[in-house]
């Protein structure tokens, strides 16, 4: 049974929640402010609003990824897309805005809690490529390409989260892991550049312009 902690200060909307999903194999703890939270808790997946009667989810959120990798998914009114950015940025895995479909978030849940139980395998594989990142092998239809080990972090990285849109603060800061203090702002350009000219990926190493980039699989 999945565990799931809901952060919602509606208490008529966190009640619907748990109704909505009732059915689904989770278990529910409901909180209405940042202060009943503890981050010491374990849970599966976490389900935040930004404007609380004691704060901001995004201050919550800040806090929590320096310790946890904890799924979460904001839920919130806030519609501007700097706040959409703002909360990919801080690493939320998913941002809904109010007014929205109990049924899609449902589904949206079941995406994130299913997508973190994924094994990180050492290998991807489709129709056109094959990357054995622990051999440090890669082939585009059967020939092989060789990449620069800044290039096979950002592969694995893009390859190990399909569909998901990661920041490029997210991808600077786990491939660049040298404890250089500066990293030139076109370094990751240049590098994503690279990578879609050596494997032939323009179509599937896709920008999502403003905040990072994506893995499309076939």
């Amino acid at each position: 049974m999945k565990h799931i902690t809901i952060i919602e200060d509606d208490i008529g909307l966190n009640n619907g929640i748990v109704l909505a999903l009732k059915h689904a194999d989770y278990s529910f703890k409901q909180l209405h402010t940042l202060g009943e939270f503890r981050i010491s808790e374990p849970t599966d997946l976490i389900i935040l609003d930004i404007n609380l009667p004691d704060g901001n989810g995004f201050d919550l959120l800040r806090k929590l990824r320096q310790t946890s990798d904890v799924p979460v998914i904001i839920l919130t009114a806030n519609d501007l897309e700097t706040d959409e950015v703002t909360g990919l940025e801080l690493g939320a895995d998913d941002y809904i805005t109010k007014p929205f479909s109990l049924m899609v978030l449902r589904a949206r849940i079941d995406k994130v809690l299913r997508k973190s139980e994924r094994p990180k395998s050492g290998v991807y594989s489709d129709s056109c490529y094959m990357f054995d990142f622990e051999k440090m092998e890669f082939n585009v239809n059967g020939t092989s390409a060789k990449l620069s080990k800044t290039e096979q972090k950002l592969l694995r990285l893009l390859t190990q989260n399909p569909e998901q849109t990661l920041t490029r603060e997210q991808l600077v800061d786990r491939i660049w892991t040298d404890g250089a203090e500066y990293v030139d702002e076109n370094a990751l350009s240049v590098t994503v550049g690279r990578l879609r000219k050596k494997l032939n990926a323009s179509e599937r190493i896709q920008t999502v312009y403003g905040i990072g980039y994506v893995w499309r699989a076939e």
